[in-house]
């Protein structure tokens, strides 16, 4: 799109600029799976399942698989890897023991806040130019871009 088309929509701009700040976020997670030997998928599981966590949701073997869109042999083999660098332990589910559930161990937490924080700091300073209404306004923006970002992801995957 050219600068004229932005000055027409606006709202252009906001997708330029939410664009450009997933791209350094990939590239800084690209440094942080280089740094550790980590393929991206590994990257990716484990911030699904540090997500869960947070969220207190249990994930299955075939749940990751399912957000990372991995066959199950994919799967097997990924948590296989991460449980190697022991990043991730796979535990049974204490109510229903043919059911098993995967954790992040410690060590991938370290990992995570040693390379992270520092720019978790970065961002959270940058943050305290905002008033806590716009952090609000922020926040359900890109709550709604998400959403919407997944609903094209999923659309384009139903196409020819």
């Amino acid at each position: 799109m050219s600068t004229e088309e932005d000055r027409q929509d606006p709202r252009l701009r906001l997708v330029h600029q939410l664009r450009a700040a997933t791209v350094e976020f990939d590239l800084l997670a690209a440094e942080f799976a280089a740094r550790h030997g980590l393929h991206p998928t590994d990257l990716r599981a484990l911030i699904a399942l540090l997500d869960a966590a947070r969220a207190e949701r249990p994930v299955t073997p075939g749940r990751l698989g399912e957000q990372l869109r991995l066959n199950s042999a994919g799967t097997t083999t990924l948590i296989d890897r991460l449980e190697r660098l022991g990043l991730v332990r796979r535990e049974r589910d204490t109510t229903d023991r043919r059911r098993v559930l995967l954790t992040v161990e410690p060590r991938a937490v370290d990992l995570g806040w040693s390379f992270f924080g520092p720019a978790i700091g970065t961002l959270l300073g940058a943050m305290d130019a905002f008033t806590p209404a716009e952090l609000d306004t922020v926040g359900r923006f890109l709550v709604a871009m998400t959403t919407a970002t997944t609903a094209a992801r999923t659309n384009a995957a139903h196409r020819p």
